[in-house]
């Protein structure tokens, strides 16, 4: 059982200046974020280790790149777009603080697709440069690799979030009536859905998202929040396709999650809600030497499967 307002223990705390010039803040009697080892830990040589060296490079060298397609994803709808191995996408705050919910896939077999859970268990909750998003069983290989973040330097503000969230998901026209009791058709769920018609896709590809410029934590109750979106105007989050990639993304319809979307003090956020563009660019190929797709999980194993010889096989 959680403790009450009433019973929950009075904080108190104290601030340390580190070696590094950081001020951490440490409370009596609460267990701290960051002690624990990670249970996915990357060693030497092994498929979480990242040549930061390579994609540096890539996000670099802005006068050897190319682009080959831009647009602007108006406010509370959806967009669907392909970007191939090897070439780089960014997405950009144009008019300034606004959430996008992204979904990915292999372009040519949807099955293969982004995997939030698995990807916050190998790089964390919330992603960043050099970060990978990870794709879901059995293919279980990275499909983009983020090289470049305006937001890297964000950190951990006092309430505990951070940005690029993989911790909660899209927003929905099912919980909104399940809350709410009245249909919205507009959703993150919803705008993805549309988005994805063309290319033969439906609802039940639509996966759990990225969050990008989205701001999240968990409080004290261990109970999922979202912030206000840091971004400003000209903010961007950046990735690197490792192979080629379907991408939708939803101009979320709660725009930069400054008023409340849900509660006694929810409102249509219409005001805050802004466009976001996206573009894509063709890296030289002198850039991408020695660099190839990765290949899918090499298991085998048919997970223990293995029938029995049939009688009339013989010996």
């Amino acid at each position: 059982m959680r403790p009450t307002e009433a019973t929950r223990p009075i904080k108190t705390y104290s601030q340390h200046l580190s070696h590094d010039g950081y001020i951490s803040t440490s409370y009596a009697g609460e267990a701290q974020m960051g002690n624990y080892p990670a249970a996915y830990q990357a060693s030497k040589g092994s498929a979480l280790e990242v040549n930061k060296a390579f994609y540096q490079r890539i996000a670099q060298a802005q006068d050897a790149r190319e682009k080959v397609d831009s647009f602007v994803v108006p406010i509370r709808t959806g967009r669907a777009w392909e970007v191939p191995a090897g070439h780089v996408c960014r997405i950009v705050t144009i008019e300034g603080p606004q959430v996008a919910d992204l979904n990915i896939w292999n372009r040519h077999d949807p099955r293969e697709r982004m995997w939030a859970s698995r990807t916050r268990q190998l790089q964390g909750a919330h992603v960043s440069t050099y970060d990978r998003l990870w794709s879901n069983l059995p293919f279980l290989r990275p499909l983009a690799t983020i090289t470049d973040d305006s937001l890297a330097d964000y950190g951990v503000d006092s309430d505990g979030g951070r940005v690029h969230d993989l911790l909660g998901t899209r927003c929905d026209p099912y919980v909104n009536r399940l809350l709410t009791g009245e249909d919205f058709h507009f959703h993150c769920h919803s705008n993805l859905t549309r988005a994805v018609l063309p290319y033969g896709l439906t609802e039940f590809d639509v996966h759990d998202v990225l969050n990008v410029f989205q701001c999240t934590g968990l409080n004290d109750d261990d109970m999922y929040f979202m912030k206000a979106c840091p971004a400003k105007k000209g903010d961007y989050f950046e990735f690197f396709a490792e192979i080629d990639l379907l991408c939708a993304m939803s101009t979320c319809p709660g725009g930069d999650l400054s008023v409340p979307l849900w509660g006694p003090d929810a409102r249509d956020p219409i005001d805050v809600c802004r466009p976001l563009g996206v573009e894509v660019y063709k890296v030289d190929p002198k850039l991408l030497e020695g660099w190839q797709s990765p290949p899918v999980a090499a298991y085998k194993g048919h997970h223990g499967m293995h029938p029995e010889k049939v009688q009339w096989e013989g010996n």
